[in-house]
């Protein structure tokens, strides 16, 4: 008979406020992914996995932070969790980097089977700091991860996404220090929040975790989509994903400018027209990365030429970037 994959959790990085809690995660039975592994056969097996997920179904769960704050709660269709309430102690227990940290545990019902670490799995939320001078949102696919999204018929971002290990995929040179820049902001200790938002599923999570601090990224809430098959019995949300996720952060924290940044390979220029139209004054400026598409390149030049509600910026090289922002004392 064969042994069952023992449980986790995984939590995923989100953010709130001082009042407002916001957790999410999700409960799978641990298919032993490990990112170290370089060979090709890891390589294959590991992308299977990701994709090829055991969720632990409505299962009650327990949220404690601090040991004083206790939340019980169950995991929905798709083994996601979610705590979305006001909260007014949580202010308390948040660290100087502005990072609340929560652990979260699996049920009375699920202790009869092997849990992994313990049954305790750790979990952040980001709280940004009142000192801050504005946030950054970001996308991840050709913005500052080599992804191809512009190739044809995608054969690029399956080659990268499923056959290369976050060892050898690599940031657009200079995207890690420029973000840092941004981080730090003109006072180099601004603390300035960063957003990853991406179309990229949950199942990749760890992966684009994993690149982001291999390559010394800015720590900060990673926000992708859930991967629906026909058989998805949760609720579609009623905006697309990067729609949903941006309104979600600018309506959290009404009192912080933004910079959106995004690249001119799919819809990430149309997106943050429609974010500038819906939230005016709120955008500082907008950073595309250039693609290797002529067509493209050309759409995307002619929808800004004469665009003059926030500063565009189309970037060839992380230095064009960093220029501007100097430029408009973001840095």
């Amino acid at each position: 008979m064969f042994k069952k994959d023992p449980l986790q959790i995984i939590p995923f990085d989100t953010y709130g406020t001082k009042s407002h809690l916001y957790l999410k995660g999700r409960a799978l039975e641990d298919e032993d992914i490990d990112l170290d592994k370089k060979s090709w056969l890891n390589l294959l097996v590991n992308s299977w996995k990701r994709f090829e997920t055991d969720e632990i179904r409505n299962t009650p769960i327990t949220i404690t932070i601090a040991d004083k704050i206790v939340i019980n709660s169950t995991t929905d269709a798709e083994g996601y969790y979610l705590i979305d309430e006001s909260i007014e102690t949580i202010k308390e227990h948040i660290d100087s980097n502005g990072w609340l940290r929560y652990m979260v545990s699996y049920g009375n019902s699920k202790k009869s089977r092997q849990i992994q670490l313990g049954n305790q799995f750790f979990g952040e939320m980001l709280i940004p700091k009142e000192k801050s001078s504005f946030g950054v949102i970001s996308d991840i696919d050709d913005t500052i991860l080599h992804t191809g999204v512009a190739s044809t018929l995608k054969w690029r971002v399956v080659v990268n996404t499923f056959f290369k290990t976050p060892h050898k995929r690599k940031a657009l040179e200079g995207s890690a220090d420029f973000y840092n820049m941004l981080h730090r902001g003109k006072f180099n200790n601004d603390a300035n929040p960063i957003f990853y938002v991406s179309n990229s599923p949950w199942n990749l999570y760890r992966y684009l975790k994993f690149f982001l601090k291999r390559n010394g990224f800015p720590k900060g809430p990673i926000l992708l989509r859930d991967f629906r098959t026909p058989f998805d019995r949760t609720p579609k949300t009623e905006l697309a994903h990067k729609y949903n996720e941006i309104y979600n952060i600018l309506d959290t924290f009404p009192d912080l400018k933004f910079i959106l940044i995004g690249d001119c390979g799919e819809k990430d220029a149309y997106i943050y027209l429609d974010v500038v139209k819906r939230f005016p004054n709120r955008i500082a400026a907008i950073y595309l990365r250039s693609v290797e598409h002529s067509k493209r390149m050309k759409r995307i030049s002619s929808l800004f030429k004469d665009y003059k509600a926030v500063p565009v910026k189309i970037i060839k090289t992380s230095e064009d970037a960093l220029n501007h922002a100097k430029s408009n004392n973001f840095i």
